[in-house]
């Protein structure tokens, strides 16, 4: 059995202020754009004249991917034959 005694050093480390946009790319951090700013080319989220919402056919992530009931999973997981039943929803009515 193995404990360490004392403090990690540098503790604050993750709160510290970068201060300017250009800090972040020396880090190597590139801008993060919303989808809703972009063309309609560039996002599913783009276009439309001002502050326009999702207008599309299905909810989707933030990223523009499908979500809401659709499943996800993949039909050649290796894990699949071992499951014998699906998990009981609690919403399910």
């Amino acid at each position: 059995m193995w404990a360490s005694i004392g403090a990690v050093s540098n503790e604050e480390y993750k709160h510290r202020n970068i201060g300017k946009a250009g800090r972040n790319r020396w880090l190597g951090i590139r801008p993060t754009v919303r989808g809703s700013a972009m063309n309609p080319v560039d996002h599913p989220y783009g276009g439309g004249e001002g502050h326009q919402g999702r207008g599309t056919k299905r909810p989707k992530t933030k990223h523009g991917k499908v979500t809401g009931g659709r499943k996800t999973r993949s039909p050649k997981k290796y894990s699949n034959n071992l499951i014998v039943a699906r998990r009981k929803n609690k919403r399910a009515k």
